[in-house]
């Protein structure tokens, strides 16, 4: 079990009076870090904070991770300047879509353990240099989990992409629970972003409760039923489904 949850008394989006709360999203396509980015400033703006987002695209290949940058403060009527991508030692929350890119992201200077809240989906897709290392090249995932409880202020990792697959839909949702699940803002602010994208909402909040509730303590969820045909079936006889796969498939559209 690579599942870690460590609570703490401070909540991960908890600036001082005017403070700027800095966050990196590390994404690669397919995971819907776009949408996850402006969920999170759509949040950001329901809390009565001015935010803003960019992001800058990894290399293809999976050599690195597109990264989305959102920045946010209390709207006191003056705009804040807000920079355009983290630096090292000044990241307040990273959010990783696998487990892999959160190690990237520790060895780049984005974590540190004075100030970091590191969310990671502890599920893993293999990258290139793994996959062309003859024999078995995969790197060592508790080595990874082990260097982020070290690195971080507070680790909150559990497998993320199968809670979006179970519930068909793309990991940003659950990323997006897990981060709600942190105690960033009210859980109902993020509903209602969600809620605000329209079409796949049903799915995305499903997703979403069930990350959040992971995120506060809860039991992992107990997986559905399998629906002859469906998602679940053809990823049992063909292998796991990846989470945008498991979002197209008919019964889910």
């Amino acid at each position: 079990m690579l599942d870690r949850l460590q609570p703490v008394p401070t909540k991960a989006l908890a600036p001082g009076a005017g403070d700027v709360i800095k966050l990196a999203i590390l994404a690669v396509g397919g995971q819907g870090g776009g949408v996850l980015s402006d969920w999170i400033v759509d949040v950001a703006e329901r809390n009565g904070h001015v935010a803003q987002s960019t992001s800058v695209a990894g290399v293809a290949q999976r050599t690195g991770a597109t990264i989305y940058y959102v920045e946010m403060a209390p709207d006191t009527g003056r705009l804040p300047i807000f920079a355009l991508s983290p630096a090292q030692g000044d990241v307040d929350v990273l959010i990783a879509a696998e487990l892999m890119e959160a190690g990237r992201a520790i060895m780049r200077g984005f974590v540190t353990p004075e100030r970091t809240t590191l969310i990671a989906s502890s599920h893993r897709i293999a990258a290139v240099s793994e996959k062309i290392e003859p024999g078995d090249g995969r790197a060592s995932s508790p080595k990874v989990v082990e260097a982020a409880e070290a690195a971080s202020l507070r680790f909150i990792s559990f497998d993320m992409e199968r809670i979006a697959v179970e519930n068909g839909t793309m990991i940003s949702a659950s990323l997006l629970g897990a981060l709600a699940g942190s105690g960033a803002f009210t859980r109902e602010s993020f509903e209602a972003a969600i809620k605000a994208g329209g079409r796949g909402a049903d799915a995305s909040l499903a997703a979403f409760g069930a990350a959040y509730d992971r995120a506060r303590g809860g039991a992992a969820p107990t997986p559905r039923a399998v629906v002859p045909g469906g998602a679940d079936d053809r990823a049992a006889a063909h292998g796991p489904l990846s989470s945008a796969e498991a979002a197209r498939s008919p019964e889910n559209t």
